[in-house]
């Protein structure tokens, strides 16, 4: 099963609108996701905030969760590791960039990278597990 954007980002505005996100693309496994940086997201060093990172990519993995599942809004991380690979400079938004690596009946795998807008080095890289309900009825 695929879900189209427009679904899936009106089931986010209405179920999950603290997300703060905006989604920018979903595909087969995939997802695309945008953090607009502000004060918000700053920690001292003038660089972004880990938990701001870990939301995001675990917002992409749901994303990306409900594009291929449909929209189940009981899916839960089981999972989630993060390594900080380069400091984000503050004043970019934060690009996340999400593929599913493993869909089953009880637990789908995935990763996201994540970048500074417009500069090539990865700054994080996220591995996570969800556990997917099981009313849920899935091919």
């Amino acid at each position: 099963m695929t879900v189209a954007l427009a679904e899936i980002q009106a089931f986010m505005a209405t179920d999950f609108p603290q997300s703060g996100v905006t989604i920018e693309s979903v595909g087969y496994l995939t997802a695309q996701l945008r953090q607009v940086v502000d004060d918000r997201h700053i920690r001292p060093g003038n660089t972004i905030s880990g938990p701001t990172m870990m939301a995001l990519a675990d917002c992409a993995l749901y994303v990306a969760l409900l594009g291929e599942y449909g929209l189940i809004p009981l899916a839960v991380t089981t999972n989630l590791n993060i390594n900080f690979l380069n400091k984000p400079p503050a004043g970019f938004d934060i690009i996340a960039k999400c593929r599913l690596l493993k869909t089953g009946k009880r637990l789908a795998v995935g990763d996201v990278e994540l970048y500074s807008e417009g500069r090539p080095e990865l700054i994080a890289h996220v591995t996570a597990t969800y556990a997917i309900p099981p009313d849920k009825n899935v091919p």
